[in-house]
């Protein structure tokens, strides 16, 4: 007679369950209750995109640092400057992998993916952007970036010189250093929040209308 001998760690286990969504500790506030400028504003973005990004949605919880954020995140990456918009989403893009923010690396790699017309580079930046097909200047933006994101306080003249020396002038170096640390604070809050992207971001960009 034989046996046949399975060993114990060779069993069939089940498949454990798939991750779900943290509980959310702070829950959106409904549409209707919103003051009336902030209501605006969030119906006008999904006008404009044809859904509403959760990020509004959670900030919405306080009315008064929600409009004091998206202020200082107009100001920052609306506004003419030395870095295209492109060049301030690899920003957040590569910071906030490096921060592990879920949220926004899905949604402003999307935003990447459109405002620099290319579907692979926001999936590049985001895994090791010292890989991906960007320019010797930009990876120099991106080093600082990183440097004022994970270590800004070793930030020294020698960082300064070297990213200088890619053409970008003071008011560049500060815009750098400005959306990297404005999204250091938006990457913890959105960890915080248990914030998760869209389904709408996943797909956008990557394929020809």
């Amino acid at each position: 007679m034989h046996y046949c001998l399975v060993m114990p760690h060779l069993a069939a286990q089940p498949e454990p369950p798939m991750t779900q969504p943290a509980p959310k500790r702070f829950p959106a506030p409904s549409l209707d209750k919103l003051p009336e400028d902030i209501r605006s504003r969030i119906l006008e973005v999904q006008e404009k995109s044809g859904f509403v990004p959760n990020v509004f949605l959670s900030l919405a919880y306080r009315p008064d640092e929600f409009r004091a954020f998206f202020a200082y995140h107009d100001a920052l990456m609306e506004k003419d400057s030395g870095l295209s918009k492109a060049e301030r989403e690899m920003i957040v893009v590569a910071t906030s992998s490096v921060n592990q923010c879920h949220y926004c690396v899905i949604a402003h790699g999307a935003i990447l993916r459109i405002r620099a017309k290319n579907p692979q580079i926001a999936d590049q930046i985001a895994v090791n952007y010292r890989k991906a097909d960007i320019t010797p200047r930009q990876r120099a933006m991106l080093d600082f970036a990183m440097k004022v994101s994970q270590a800004a306080n070793t930030v020294s003249e020698q960082d300064f010189a070297e990213v200088a020396g890619h053409g970008f002038t003071d008011d560049d170096i500060w815009d750098i250093a400005a959306v990297s640390a404005f999204f250091a604070l938006s990457n913890r809050m959105a960890n915080v929040t248990a914030m998760r992207p869209n389904d709408e971001f996943y797909m956008m960009g990557r394929l020809p209308k």
